[in-house]
């Protein structure tokens, strides 16, 4: 009798909701912080974004998980590289200079909705318009269905696994050691189309706009 009252009460006991994963309220802070630097309202990123205010403010609160193309899309209007979104500040044993970046010292964005996380090679920073990524994509990690585009231009070389690539109209399948370079403008996706392997690339940004 009492094990099953037990079970009962184990079963009418709530689940716990999960917390809001760190990565998305660091990130959420970053794109404020940025916005409120450029004096930016939610209305006018909406309407510069076609993103609605409401979900704007849930970035920001790090109540939702914005995919990469929403990132590229807001880092075109606040004027910089997806990097700049990254947020990392610098280690105090940072070369001070800017050129070296320690392996420990990597700022790191995961989109784990999405299966992707892109590693920052190069020193972050809001003036940087060349950046270097060190890409992972979990199996069947991909960007989404839909195309995107931002400004600058994007190269890559694939060091493990495979990647498929869609440019405009055309898509590829590249393996361990291809490479690509194309304009970011030109609708784009990305995905590892494999079930059992995970995929690394290394890819360039190189942002063209003035920040």
């Amino acid at each position: 009798m009492k094990a099953g009252k037990a079970r009962a009460a184990s079963k009418a006991k709530p689940a716990a909701k999960p917390a809001e994963p760190a990565m998305d309220v660091a990130v959420g802070h970053r794109i404020r912080e940025l916005r409120r630097e450029h004096r930016l309202s939610l209305e006018t990123i909406a309407a510069r974004t076609d993103l609605s205010i409401g979900f704007l403010s849930q970035i920001e609160r790090g109540l939702s998980s914005p995919s990469l193309r929403v990132l590229a899309t807001l880092a075109d209007v606040l004027g910089v590289g997806i990097a700049a979104l990254f947020g990392a500040g610098h280690s105090a044993d940072a070369a001070s200079d800017g050129v070296v970046t320690r392996q420990l010292q990597r700022a790191e964005l995961k989109l784990w909705r999405t299966g992707i996380s892109k590693q920052l090679l190069s020193p972050a920073g809001t003036e940087n318009r060349l950046n270097l990524f060190l890409v992972h994509m979990e199996p069947g990690g991909n960007t989404g269905d839909e195309l995107y585009t931002h400004d600058g231009e994007e190269a890559g070389l694939v060091l493990e696994g495979e990647m498929t690539l869609t440019v405009d109209a055309e898509t590829w399948t590249l393996k361990t050691g291809d490479s690509f370079r194309f304009a970011s403008r030109r609708p784009h996706r990305f995905s590892n189309p494999a079930d059992d392997a995970k995929a690394v690339v290394l890819w360039v940004n190189c942002v063209t706009q003035a920040g």
